[in-house]
């Protein structure tokens, strides 16, 4: 093609991919051949109800064997897009679709990395207040979780403080955990009411339940209890299993994710005869046990393998994808922590995984850094601009631009250069300066930049505040009564 004449733009973009179609199918019906052999413990009364109802084969009291229709009929009901907003909005902020990535911090670490100390201590609920205010100062990240487990609350469950707290201090979207169905039913309370009531919410969520059946094929009462009530109230919810290859699942990774998938598929089964068609995200999170340490690793080469293969089987499905991103296994804010976020934060990007979390986790897990948060903002910026891949159209190509300037000319003067060097990436925190130019402007390390980055926005940033009268109402919900 005559490329002076070029009708369209075209973007090349960088992707990567594992399993093709066929593939997939294998896995597919690996699981398939699980749940119709093998089968799931459902310890909910009320699941059980609903899968008789549904001719599902039961055994030795609640042994749920599933036949592959109900697993597609499950399939073909579940939405394939899911949006959600920000607080007290319609306005979209996330819409898990397409190649949409959206990055998150994660949930409940005890243990919270002091940016002005330097040392690992326990979280304390002014540490989670700040930590959500510097999630909501950062761009590069779309939605919050609760990050961390306050050690001087005084209560016997964190869950309902945590999210109020969470839709106090941002607007963003908010990943939610919680110990049961109350914790459920409190929660939605608190985003309804600032939705304006559950129909509202339901049309405009502003929220998402991070559950998990549990490894091997079971499904507890209270993480069953949590399915239901979300399906019933048509709340988005993603209800990933975490199988440790050489612990809770097979040691090889085709195994895990086997075994993973089927329990994905068997919750969404009990999720769709709930409710059909109530909004559901896929996610296996497949680690490995660590034979030298017993630890569930997520610094490495098979974690990643799986991110990918997971999102590849929730496109085979056609839902969204749920993973993981800026973790790691380091107990301190190294080049070790830097170099998992990075791996781990180039592969949520390149698979499309629509709901990246995790940002910030340290000692796998066990400790929230602000400035692993902070730093793992800078990368996905990068990677951001790396993803977008290059264009192809004429104005891109610069041929005329090329013709003017001819053999030995400069480029820099030229308008097309004015046009577009914006458009290339600029770092916040790294650094491009020479030796003499940096020492002249201090020398800091990246270590002091992002220590001083941290410590300034959590210390400047202020939310858009809650009106008083829904402080009131939420404030009304904690102390343990509902809104109708």
């Amino acid at each position: 093609m005559d490329t002076l004449h070029m009708p369209i733009s075209t973007t090349a973009t960088p992707r990567l991919t594992l399993l093709n179609r066929q593939q997939c199918e294998i896995i597919h019906h690996a699981s398939l051949e699980i749940l119709r052999r093998t089968g799931v413990r459902v310890h909910h009364e009320g699941a059980l109800k609903l899968l008789r109802q549904a001719d599902a084969p039961i055994s030795d009291g609640n042994l749920v064997h599933m036949p592959a229709a109900l697993i597609e009929w499950a399939l073909r009901q579940a939405p394939p897009v899911i949006t959600l907003c920000r607080r007290g909005t319609s306005e979209p902020a996330m819409k898990l679709a397409g190649d949409n990535v959206y990055f998150g911090p994660g949930s409940d670490c005890p243990n919270y990395l002091d940016p002005h100390t330097g040392q690992r201590r326990l979280f304390s609920q002014a540490d989670i207040v700040s930590c959500i205010r510097l999630v909501d100062a950062l761009p590069e990240l779309q939605f919050c979780m609760s990050m961390g487990i306050p050690s001087d609350a005084g209560l016997p469950s964190p869950y309902r403080l945590q999210y109020a707290l969470m839709l106090e201090h941002t607007e963003k979207p908010v990943v939610f955990v919680c110990d049961d169905t109350a914790d459920c039913e409190a929660i939605a309370a608190m985003a309804a009411a600032a939705a304006g009531g559950m129909t509202e919410l339901r049309l405009n969520p502003t929220l998402l339940l991070y559950a998990e059946p549990t490894t091997p094929l079971a499904h507890t009462e209270t993480a069953t209890g949590k399915l239901l009530y979300m399906a019933e109230h048509g709340l988005p919810i993603v209800h990933s299993p975490a199988p440790m290859m050489g612990g809770t699942a097979p040691v090889t990774l085709a195994g895990g994710l086997a075994l993973g998938n089927a329990e994905v598929l068997s919750s969404l089964v009990i999720h769709q005869l709930r409710r059909p068609g109530a909004p559901f995200v896929y996610g296996v999170q497949a680690h490995h046990l660590d034979m030298r340490t017993t630890i569930s690793v997520y610094g490495a080469p098979e974690y990643e393998l799986a991110r990918v293969a997971s999102a590849e089987l929730a496109r085979f499905y056609g839902l969204p994808i749920w993973g993981n991103a800026g973790m790691s296994d380091s107990p301190t804010l190294d080049a070790q922590a830097a170099i998992d976020a990075a791996f781990s934060i180039q592969v949520a990007r390149l698979t499309g995984t629509h709901l990246a979390h995790d940002v910030g986790y340290l000692e796998a897990g066990l400790m929230t850094s602000p400035e692993m948060i902070v730093l793992c903002a800078e990368i996905i910026s990068m990677l951001d601009a790396f993803a977008g891949g290059l264009q192809l159209d004429a104005e891109s190509l610069a041929l005329e631009v090329i013709h003017a300037v001819g053999p030995g000319g400069g480029f820099l003067g030229h308008d097309h250069t004015l046009r577009h060097f914006r458009e290339t990436w600029r770092p916040g925190l790294f650094n491009r300066r020479r030796t003499a130019d940096w020492l002249k402007r201090g020398g800091t390390s990246l270590d002091a930049r992002l220590r001083d980055k941290t410590i300034a926005l959590m210390a400047s940033h202020t939310p858009q505040p809650l009106p008083g009268s829904l402080q009131d109402e939420i404030a009304y919900i904690l102390r343990g009564r509902l809104i109708d």
